[in-house]
């Protein structure tokens, strides 16, 4: 995948919102770590109204999924406020399923690609790699 210069990169999963900003070249990406956001993950998502119970044991979830739906919100803002003029987004299959559920129109816009794969807690080498890779 070819990146524009200041296109941001964020890699989610159910806990971490990290945001990179492509400060190289469209075929050299040299991305720069951005400060951590602060998510408020009472932000239920769709999956905030589900119940644990034995057809849904895993009451981890939907805290994973309030951060999901917390996440794509952060982004939301972002696009709305111009603060990210091209977006690409890295997320396990299942949170990035989630987040797509609350994509404001201005961030889809803004959607430059995204990569359904869990790299959180990975290099920004490794990250990079994928990121071209796509």
């Amino acid at each position: 995948m070819i990146l524009a210069n200041g296109t941001i990169v964020a890699v989610v999963d159910g806990k971490n919102l990290k945001l990179f900003h492509n400060k190289g070249t469209e075929t050299q990406l040299d991305l720069a770590p951005m400060a951590d956001p602060t998510i408020d993950a009472s932000n239920a998502g769709s999956g905030g109204r589900h119940q644990s119970s034995s057809a849904n044991p895993d009451s981890h979830r939907g805290d994973e999924d309030a951060f999901a739906a917390a996440s794509a919100e952060h982004l939301n803002q972002m696009a709305l406020k111009n603060k990210l003029e091209h977006v690409f987004i890295i997320a396990d299959p299942r949170t990035l399923g989630e987040m797509r559920k609350h994509y404001h129109a201005n961030l889809k816009g803004k959607i430059v690609g995204d990569l359904a794969k869990d790299l959180t807690g990975h290099s920004v080498d490794d990250i990079a790699a994928a990121v071209q890779k796509a």
